[in-house]
């Protein structure tokens, strides 16, 4: 189901931060597709300062995985960010333990889903970040 479709710049994206966290499915799982400089970590970023995000956001490309913990926040203590861009398939991110961390029941955002779409949970919410110029983009979110 459309939750969203509409453009926007940068100094709107806490409006954005804030619509996702307010449809976040009970999984707690977001997925973020788009294609590279589209602004799926600056997202990210502005969700975690949302969220009470202690720790420095960071694109985890090269690790994976990064774990931020929260402070008063009293639905999650921690976020999980996840890049699935170096995986290959479903089964390295399983070979990963990553699918223990996409089911904890804590906000797992998600990069590159389109990777290992199968160990995803049903009710994920999914969005997709198009560039429209070097200062607009285009969200669409949608719900399962």
């Amino acid at each position: 189901m459309h939750l969203l479709k509409r453009s926007f710049t940068l100094d709107q994206i806490d409006e954005i931060a804030y619509f996702i966290i307010d449809v976040m499915p009970a999984s707690g799982v977001v997925t973020f597709e788009g294609e590279l400089g589209a602004g799926k970590t600056t997202l990210i970023k502005a969700l975690c300062k949302r969220l009470n995000v202690m720790d420095t956001v960071s694109s985890p490309t090269f690790s994976l995985m990064n774990l931020y913990k929260t402070s008063g926040n009293s639905k999650y203590h921690e976020i999980v960010h996840i890049d699935f861009y170096r995986i290959s398939n479903e089964q390295e991110a399983f070979r990963a333990g990553l699918e223990e961390y996409i089911y904890s029941g804590t906000c797992c955002l998600i990069e590159w889903p389109q990777k290992a779409r199968g160990i995803l949970p049903a009710d994920a919410l999914s969005v997709r970040l198009t560039m429209v110029d070097r200062e607009e983009r285009q969200i669409e979110v949608e719900s399962a």
